[in-house]
Order: C-alpha cells, then sequence, then structure tokens
C-alpha cells in the first residue's frame, strides 16, 4: 500500500488493529451503500477508500456506547 502511507495513518488511530478494524468496516459500508465521504479517491477498491477517508480525518473512530447490548453478545 503507497497511498495513504502507514506513517500518516499512525497518527489519526490509537492503534493499528483500530485501524484495520476501522477501515474493514467502513469498506463494507462503502460496498453495500456507496455512501462516499470524499469528492475524489486515488484507490478504486474500498480498502484503500476507507483508508483515504482516514488519512483525511473524515473517518474517525468512535467509542462503544456500553449500554448497548448486540445479538450476539445475548
Amino acid at each position: 500500500m503507497l497511498y495513504p502511507s502507514v506513517d500518516s495513518l499512525k497518527g489519526k488511530v490509537d492503534s493499528k488493529y483500530t485501524l484495520v478494524t476501522l477501515a474493514a468496516k467502513r469498506a463494507r459500508e462503502l460496498q453495500e451503500k456507496r455512501n462516499e465521504l470524499l469528492h475524489k479517491y486515488r484507490s478504486e477498491k474500498s480498502v484503500g477508500r476507507a483508508l483515504e477517508e482516514v488519512a483525511a480525518g473524515v473517518l474517525i473512530n468512535q467509542q462503544a456506547d456500553e449500554s448497548i447490548i448486540y445479538e450476539d453478545e445475548v
């Protein structure tokens, strides 16, 4: 992966594991809904586009709400 560089992404999230999770979830959303947050992307693939959104500061990680109980946790 040449763009965005890993160094530029390190400052946007707290860990590389958070980055991977965030990008994977956003890539799935881009594939299903095509709701793009940037006007122009360099990457054609959804994972690259998700990482570009992180690098641009448009996509940020939000803290999980501890009061929400998901179906698979029951």
